[in-house]
């Protein structure tokens, strides 16, 4: 007579055949796919900083308006407002081919703190609730450093894996650096 119920036996089986094939799963990503990954970063943040650029680029200079931290109040608005719209065209172009993928992050970032520093931070707050009400996409009064602080977040993370596989960096590593390293680079 066969019974209609399911030990812990079969359970215990099935788990381990569905372990078995996440890892398989895991392991095929792990090994194929995850350099790839940084290129979906690297295209829509140069979107967004090439987008930016051209708005200068064919806009009038509004920076004098604005009060920029140290060092950057400095110099004057003609050459901040021609160094970042040259930071965001060449930074766009430089993410697309994935060449110096982690200087122009870093170069990005500390535009983006600038940007949110003059621009999108709240001009006055008082309580943790108040500045966090500057997490928007549009400033109510309060700031709107929402876009910028994920870009920020996300040139961080190009900043940390690299540029991956689909990358000038990946090639050149590789031709001129004998660079056979991991996924990441």
């Amino acid at each position: 007579m066969i019974s209609d119920t399911i030990t812990i036996t079969d359970c215990h089986c099935a788990f381990s055949q569905i372990k078995k094939l996440l890892a398989k799963v895991s392991f095929w990503f792990d090994s194929r796919a995850s350099g790839h990954a940084p290129i979906f970063l690297r295209l829509v943040l140069a979107y967004e900083f090439a987008e930016a650029g051209l708005e200068k680029l064919n806009g009038d200079n509004w920076f004098a308006d604005l009060t920029f931290p140290f060092p950057f109040n400095l110099l004057s608005a003609d050459l901040t407002w021609n160094l970042a719209m040259g930071l965001e065209l060449l930074g766009s172009i430089a993410l697309v081919l994935g060449l110096a993928t982690r200087l122009t992050s870093v170069a990005l970032m500390v535009l983006t703190v600038v940007a949110i520093a003059a621009v999108h931070w709240p001009a006055q707050w008082q309580t943790l609730a108040e500045l966090w009400q500057g997490y928007a996409i549009i400033d109510k009064g309060f700031g709107n450093y929402k876009l910028p602080l994920l870009y920020l977040l996300m040139l961080a993370s190009l900043f940390c894996s690299g540029a991956g596989w689909l990358s000038l960096d990946y090639w050149l590593g590789r031709k001129f650096f004998n660079r056979h390293v991991a996924i990441g680079d």
